[in-house]
């Protein structure tokens, strides 16, 4: 699935957006349900950043590289 910021993403968002517009919402209404939707879906999250990378270079980690 699309993250969020892709231009995919971006798709879909426009295409919900004129799927929605053309039962006539309103343009609070459209902005709403199309969030609602897009963030609904856990696939579509942005992706948590962890592990070994988030913590820099093993040079300069705190406890020297070694575990």
């Amino acid at each position: 699935m699309p993250r969020p910021g892709s231009h995919s993403y971006d798709n879909e968002r426009r295409r919900l957006r004129k799927q929605l517009d053309r039962q006539g919402m309103s343009e609070q209404e459209l902005k709403k349900r199309v969030a609602r939707k897009l963030q609904s879906d856990p696939a579509k999250s942005p992706r948590k950043v962890g592990g070994d990378r988030a913590e820099g270079p093993k040079s300069e980690r705190p406890h020297g590289g070694e575990r």
